[in-house]
């Protein structure tokens, strides 16, 4: 009796061990850049993708050459909010990031730093103004204003039954001029995408 006791109590311990030890894991590394769809939710293949071919359709409009003719310049641009407007979680901070980077790197622009940093560089200034020396200090307003800026938003459909989903992305952007509030670019980008899974419950 002792020793089925013994054995029963021995098999119970195995068992919540092997419990306790939960399914297995693997992790592997890939190239940034590798489109990985999962859940077919918004992701940063999506966001990529998005500003890769919306920033080139808004630099390639009249807009920007009537800009340039007119005062001899590059037009000074800042990017403002993104509104997710769909029901899921998207890292919008990440998106405007992409669209900084495209409108950056394309040279056809100028670029100031958002409201927090320009504030951020406002105190340094402030501080370089009351300790730095007279040669090194760097004078307050001597900023470029920006003369456009870009808004947008990204909205959502989920259409589903039991095993398989078909989600769309509208993202909408528009380019303002911040002097006249005249729209002067307005870009549209949709996103279908058909997820099918045996079993899959949504």
């Amino acid at each position: 009796m002792k020793y089925k006791l013994f054995y029963l109590m021995l098999c119970m311990v195995m068992l919540f061990s092997l419990g306790c030890g939960g399914p297995s894991v693997n992790v592997t590394r890939t190239e940034a850049d590798t489109v990985t769809d999962l859940s077919g939710d918004w992701n940063d293949t999506d966001s990529r993708m998005v500003s890769e071919e919306m920033i080139p359709d808004c630099l390639s409009r009249p807009w920007l050459g009537d800009f340039t003719s007119e005062n001899m310049k590059k037009p000074v641009v800042i990017v403002g909010y993104i509104r997710n407007k769909t029901d899921e979680h998207i890292a919008t901070e990440t998106f405007v990031n992409d669209l900084e980077r495209e409108l950056v790197n394309s040279g056809k622009v100028s670029f100031v730093a958002e409201k927090e940093i320009r504030e951020a560089l406002r105190d340094e200034k402030y501080d370089q103004s009351m300790n730095a020396s007279a040669e090194t200090m760097k004078e307050m307003g001597r900023e470029l204003g920006a003369d456009f800026m870009l808004f947008g938003s990204i909205n959502s459909i989920t259409d589903q039954i039991e095993g398989k989903k078909a989600k769309f992305y509208q993202i909408d952007l528009e380019l303002i001029d911040i002097e006249t509030n005249e729209k002067v670019w307005l870009g549209q980008k949709k996103i279908k995408k058909i997820v099918e899974r045996d079993k899959y419950r949504f």
